[in-house]
Parts: structure tokens; sequence; C-alpha cells
């Protein structure tokens, strides 16, 4: 099993946008890679001092 960790910076009124982003991002990782078999995708928020969401970091657990 291997892990590919993706990261991305929020921004207010752009989130919808980044995040379609981020899913291009992975899709074509698995893709360039001919990566079959997803095991887990996960998304955790990073926040700024004030608790405002900040940055997303998704990682996948794959079988290469």
């Amino acid at each position: 099993m291997k892990v590919k960790t993706f990261t991305s910076e929020l921004k207010p009124f752009h989130t919808m946008r980044e995040l379609e982003t981020l899913d291009d991002q992975v899709n074509a990782f698995l893709k360039e890679n001919d990566i079959r078999s997803v095991v887990s995708v996960s998304d955790t928020c990073t926040a700024d001092d004030s608790g405002a969401t900040i940055g997303i970091i998704r990682v996948i657990a794959y079988q290469g």
C-alpha cells in the first residue's frame, strides 16, 4: 500500500473552484500512474489563528 498527499490553499469565494482543481490533481495522478485500487481518501482542513479555514490536505491510500 502507498500513500500520496495533496494540498490546496482555500481562498474566500473561490472554494468550489479550488476543490475542483484538487479533484483534477488527484484524478490526474491516479490516471498517470495507472492506479486502479484506491483504499481510502481523507480530507483535513487547516486553519489560521482565528479559526478560519485556509487550506485542505487530501491523503489517498492506494495499491500501486
